[in-house]
């Protein structure tokens, strides 16, 4: 017997053969889903995108949109007034106001028109009124989960269980990277300062890449000390020292790809490398001394706090500029139950002046038009007060069933409202917009069809949008 015969022999031990078959069935799979070019659009394109990239500002916790963005001038009429059943109709609530009276609570807080296009937002947002003619406020916005996690783990994956790829993940896939030397995928959340209630957890399957390759995962960012884990190098050893361990992994892990196939050893080693090229990217990313007084005051004074939201707004505009992919923002906190007048005042402060800063700079450098900003949280409050119903103190529950979402830039028409609420901001009164039907139109505004993004998997063609029917909002669009 030839040696190279019982090398292979020595090899194919039972568990070794069923381990190797599973592996090439995934690489075959694996295989499976590149997407085809098409004669001349960007690679991985279906059509013509308008944007390259997408920066999505995720408020975890849920924004009250009727205290924010949608107003409700005749709920003061009837505050302190129970809500009709014909307008409840029986739909589900959360364990904390089941049972509870349901009396409406009109917001304390005053709404104006804003801009050349009137559209009415609140007085806790004064930067970013100054821009209303820029946004598109989508006020239908609504969604069948009704707890954070699942609610959460919906808008950012397209399922309420865990384990499908991520908004990120899909763009990445979809369609590749434009920065070598940085991920396509970002993740930035805001470090939790002491002062905030109800603020849940973030799981890294927030940011996973489910079935997908795993070099398509979001790359999140620390709020303390260095930016990406094991950035720097330990005491002793230098830059030419990583780069010969690195090229002495890499040749093991080659004879090892030889040996099994498994394509996910390949993705170790691209991401090595791009951890190795990250050394050097990534303190040039951070280092803002090259940004003048003008530009940070633009975000406020927390952008010189590291971990805070306007810091990560302002690194927002800096990946942009380098063609990250998809910048994915959470801030959390807006979980108000009660004290809402006091929490969401605070919360407003945090991301109020950011995000208008964000969007100015965005224009000044001529990124505005190719960037898609969505703003979301992962559902609404109710109308009714949760808890006590004093004007300063009153709180609001989870209600899926209508909220507001924005988005800017990226070829979405500015200074509109689209889709409305009934009378109590209850129910979707016209045009209805799913978080599905957000995925749709942001994965079409970067060029996407997503009807053909999509990968096989548990007999299944596996999507953002899923299998449910979804629909780009073409009516917001450019």
């Amino acid at each position: 017997m030839s040696n190279l015969l019982q090398q292979f022999c020595d090899l194919q031990n039972r568990r070794q053969f069923v381990g190797q078959a599973g592996i090439g069935l995934g690489a075959a799979a694996v295989g499976s889903m590149s997407q085809p070019a098409v004669a001349g659009l960007p690679a991985g394109c279906h059509h013509s995108p308008k944007a390259k990239r997408v920066i999505f500002l995720f408020m975890a916790g849920a924004p009250s949109q009727l205290d924010l963005f949608d107003y409700k001038p005749d709920l003061e009429k009837l505050h302190d007034h129970p809500l009709p059943k014909e307008i409840s109709m029986g739909q589900r609530v959360t364990t904390m106001t089941r049972g509870q009276k349901q009396v409406i609570c009109a917001s304390i807080f005053k709404f104006s028109r804003q801009g050349e296009s009137g559209l009415y937002m609140s007085e806790l947002l004064p930067h970013l009124s100054t821009l209303a003619d820029d946004i598109c406020l989508i006020k239908s916005t609504w969604t069948e989960a009704i707890n954070h996690d699942p609610a959460k783990t919906f808008f950012c994956t397209g399922a309420e269980m865990p384990g499908r790829p991520s908004m990120g993940s899909w763009l990445s896939y979809g369609l590749g990277s434009m920065n070598k030397d940085l991920p396509d995928f970002v993740v930035l959340p805001s470090a939790f300062w002491s002062g905030k209630v109800n603020v849940q957890a973030l799981y890294s399957r927030l940011w996973g890449t489910g079935p997908l390759p795993s070099r398509h995962q979001g790359v999140a960012f620390q709020t303390v000390g260095d930016p990406v884990l094991f950035l720097s190098n330990p005491p002793g050893v230098d830059r030419k020292s990583r780069r010969r361990m690195l090229d002495f992994v890499n040749h093991v892990n080659q004879q090892q790809q030889q040996v099994t196939g498994d394509p996910e050893i390949q993705t170790s080693m691209t991401q090595q490398e791009m951890a190795f090229r990250m050394q050097t990217s990534v303190p040039e990313l951070i280092d803002l001394s090259n940004e003048t007084q003008e530009g940070l005051e633009m975000y406020g004074p927390e952008v010189h706090k590291t971990g805070s939201f306007a810091r990560n707004c302002l690194l927002a505009r800096r990946m942009a500029e380098r063609d990250v992919r998809f910048i994915q923002l959470f801030h959390r906190g807006w979980d108000h139950h009660s004290n809402l007048p006091t929490h969401l005042r605070g919360q407003a402060m945090d991301v109020d002046q950011p995000i208008a800063g964000l969007l100015k700079d965005l224009k000044q450098r001529g990124l505005f038009e190719d960037t898609l900003i969505v703003f979301a949280g992962e559902f609404g409050r109710t109308t009714f007060a949760q808890g006590v119903r004093d004007r300063n103190s009153y709180g609001r529950d989870h209600h899926p069933r209508c909220f507001t979402t924005w988005m800017a830039g990226g070829g979405i028409k500015g200074g509109i409202s689209y889709g409305e609420t009934d009378e109590f901001c209850y129910n979707v009164a016209k045009d209805p917009v799913h978080i599905r039907d957000l995925h749709a139109t942001m994965l079409h505004q970067v060029g996407l069809d997503h009807k053909r993004l999509n990968v096989p998997y548990n007999g299944l063609d596996l999507g953002l949008t899923g299998v449910e029917p979804s629909r780009v909002v073409t009516e917001i669009l450019t």
